[in-house]
C-alpha cells in the first residue's frame, strides 16, 4: 500500500528526515510537513526541500499556531511564493491551554483564512475546545474551497458543521484511543471524499505505540481503525485518503 501523512512536523525533535526515510520503506510515500510559526514554517520548507533533494516527496505549510498568536503574523506571507508551500496553516483556536488571549487567537485565525484566500492555498485548521468561535470565524471570513480540519476530535455534531461548511476532516492517532468513540462516530459519518489521515509526529502516537514520539511510518495504523470504523477493507481508506490529500493540497 501507499499512504500519504496529510499531517506532521518534520522539523520538530524527534521526526526529521530519517523517520520521512523510514516512513517511506513502510509505505508511506507522501509527507505534509506543518509549520507553527513564522520561523518553525520557513524551517519546514527548508526540510521539505532536504527530503525532496533525497528522494522523498514532501510538502510545507506555513501557519501561525494558535499556541503562538502572540507572535504576530510578520514574514509569513512571504513564505507563501515558496514552491513548496501547499497551505496555510496550520491556525485556528485552542482555548484549552490559551497560550495566546482569545482575542489575539481570533484576529490571527481570520488573517490566516483571508490569507489562505488571497493565494489560492488550502488551509490546515486546529480547534480544540472552541468550535463555536471556530465556525463563526469560517462564517464571516468565508470558508477556503480546500479547507481541513485537522486532529479532528470532536463528535458527529462538529463534524456535521465542518461538512456542511465544506471541509474535509483529518483524522489521527485519537481515533485509536480507547477513549475516543465520538471521534469514531463521526469518521463514520465522513463521506469517503471528504476523509484524510495524519500522524501529527511527533504527537499522538496511535495504539499500540501511544505514549511513543510518533513518526509518520505509523499513519497505516490510523488508516486501518478508520476501515475497521467504517466496515470497509483498509485499501478502500488507502486509496481514498491518497486522493483526497493529493486534491486537497494540489500536490503534484
Amino acid at each position: 500500500m501507499t499512504w500519504t501523512d496529510s499531517h506532521c512536523h518534520v522539523s520538530y525533535d524527534g521526526v526529521g528526515v530519517d523517520a520521512v526515510a523510514r516512513a517511506h520503506a513502510a509505505g508511506v510515500t507522501r509527507v505534509v510537513s506543518v509549520g507553527t510559526d513564522v520561523a518553525k514554517s520557513a524551517a519546514t520548507i527548508g526540510d521539505a526541500r532536504l527530503c525532496r533533494a533525497a528522494g522523498f516527496p514532501v510538502w510545507a505549510t506555513a501557519g501561525l499556531h494558535p499556541h503562538d498568536a502572540t507572535d504576530g503574523l510578520d514574514g509569513l506571507e512571504a513564505l507563501l511564493d515558496e514552491p513548496e508551500v501547499v497551505a496555510v496553516g496550520e491556525c485556528g483556536l485552542d482555548y484549552y491551554y490559551e497560550h495566546s488571549p482569545r482575542e489575539v487567537q481570533l484576529e490571527v485565525f481570520a488573517a490566516q483564512v483571508e490569507l489562505a484566500r488571497r493565494h489560492d492555498l488550502a488551509l490546515v485548521v486546529h480547534t480544540r475546545d472552541a468550535w463555536e468561535d471556530t465556525f463563526a470565524v469560517l462564517d464571516a471570513t468565508g470558508v477556503p474551497d480546500r479547507t481541513v480540519i485537522h486532529c479532528f476530535s470532536g463528535g458527529p455534531d462538529e463534524a456535521r458543521g465542518c461538512l456542511d461548511r465544506g471541509a474535509a476532516l483529518s483524522f489521527s492517532g485519537i481515533v485509536t484511543f480507547k477513549n475516543a468513540e465520538p471521534v469514531r462516530e463521526a469518521a463514520a459519518l465522513c463521506p469517503l471524499d471528504r476523509l484524510l489521515v495524519e500522524t501529527d509526529a511527533p504527537f499522538l502516537a496511535p495504539v499500540p505505540h501511544r505514549g511513543a514520539t510518533n513518526e509518520p511510518a505509523w499513519v497505516a495504523l490510523v488508516g486501518e481503525r478508520l476501515a475497521s470504523v467504517r466496515g470497509v477493507p483498509t485499501a478502500v481508506v488507502e486509496a481514498a485518503t491518497w486522493a483526497n490529500t493529493e486534491r486537497l493540497f494540489g500536490l503534484g
